[in-house]
């Protein structure tokens, strides 16, 4: 941004050059008044006034005597005052433009169109900052309403998965109790096809608690040392069961050595989302590396996964939330679209940053936050 002072360089020389001939203009009228009507004339003048005025000659000959010829000076440090006063108004009336074009530049804030918002050009430092505000809040209500039909969408696919595996266990459930006799085998089979059906409908109920929690948390951080190398090895531990039903494996490679001045707990919320979202993406049976080192001051965590490359536009927006990367409403891969938001928030609330890279099939979330 210019310097201020640059920037309104032009408005001080308009109010400087306005005053000054406002001020001149005060200067000349006094000096044609004293020139055109009270210098060699200044008698015949008053009296000339006062007597149009019904007075008798004598009155007006005393009246200017006492408050005009012994007042002289009196009358014209008056006479200046009053003028001085009225080219005051004029200069206020002028300079207080300004602040109505000020004002209407910041009613124009909430207006929803795509006018820009105009001042005088001796103002272009404001004008600049009303328009970047307004650009502003546009792109923050456009990103809160594409949010807003982001979760409506996800709310309402939501609520048609969650009919199909109901209906399937009321239907087994309902056919094992009217079929006492039921083979043992089959009944089995129906059992299994019910806790199956079960678990996927608590998934998806899951789902919507995971959106009303976002809508209602608030995160703040507990930053104390911690052991990121042990951090990172528990994790790979407790998503064992994860993996290995997906036929995944995580390969850590970091020193073990490293730690860092961070809220533990919320940190490894971040890389707990990170992973769930790699195990989801990428391909079965195959390794997903976590790479930890220190850089300078920064301590820098990436994920990898091999999985289908994502695409650029897609990956500019994982990190918004009720994002989800799969094109279909698919309700074996994902979550609410939430995980990396707040992912994203937790690393911004450290100081730090979250990027995102795809290419050949190979996925990379990297975590980049200050040591202490």
């Amino acid at each position: 941004m210019k310097n201020n002072n640059t920037e309104y360089a032009r408005l001080k020389s308009k109010i400087y050059m306005r005053f000054f001939v406002l001020t001149a203009a005060a200067i000349a009228i006094v000096f044609a008044m004293y020139e055109l009507l009270w210098k060699n004339r200044g008698w015949d003048f008053t009296l000339r006034v006062l007597l149009r005025l019904g007075m008798s000659r004598r009155t007006a000959e005393g009246i200017y005597q006492h408050w005009f010829r012994n007042l002289t000076e009196l009358v014209w440090i008056v006479a200046v005052a009053v003028i001085f006063l009225v080219m005051l108004r004029f200069f206020l009336n002028w300079f207080t433009k300004y602040f109505t074009s000020i004002n209407k530049g910041i009613d124009a804030l909430l207006v929803e169109d795509d006018n820009k918002i105009l001042l005088p050009p001796e103002m272009s430092a404001t004008e600049d900052t009303l328009n970047t505000v307004k650009r502003t809040l546009r792109k923050r209500k456009r990103a809160a309403d594409e949010a807003e039909q982001r979760k409506n969408d996800l709310i309402t696919y939501l609520a048609h998965d969650i009919h199909t595996p109901l209906t399937s266990v009321i239907g087994y459930i309902s056919l094992l109790k009217e079929s006492p006799d039921m083979p043992k085998d089959k009944a089995d089979a129906y059992l299994d096809i019910t806790l199956d059906k079960s678990l996927q409908l608590e998934k998806l109920i899951n789902e919507f608690f995971e959106i009303t929690k976002y809508n209602l948390q608030e995160i703040t951080l507990d930053k104390r040392d911690t052991d990121i190398y042990y951090m990172l090895l528990q994790l790979t531990d407790e998503f064992y069961p994860v993996l290995k039903q997906h036929g995944n494996s995580i390969e850590l490679n970091a020193d073990e050595s490293l730690s860092g001045r961070v809220d533990a707990e919320q940190l490894a919320r971040v890389f707990a989302n990170i992973l769930r979202n790699a195990v989801s993406y990428s391909y079965p049976d195959t390794v997903i590396t976590i790479n930890a080192a220190k850089d300078g001051g920064d301590i820098v965590i990436s994920v990898n996964s091999k999985g289908r490359t994502v695409p650029k536009e897609k990956l500019r927006s994982v990190f918004e939330k009720f994002f989800r990367a799969d094109d279909a409403r698919a309700t074996n891969t994902g979550g609410a679209g939430l995980g990396l938001a707040i992912a994203k928030e937790i690393v911004t609330l450290h100081g730090g940053e979250i990027t995102a890279e795809s290419a050949n099939e190979i996925t990379t979330f990297t975590v980049r936050i200050p040591a202490q």
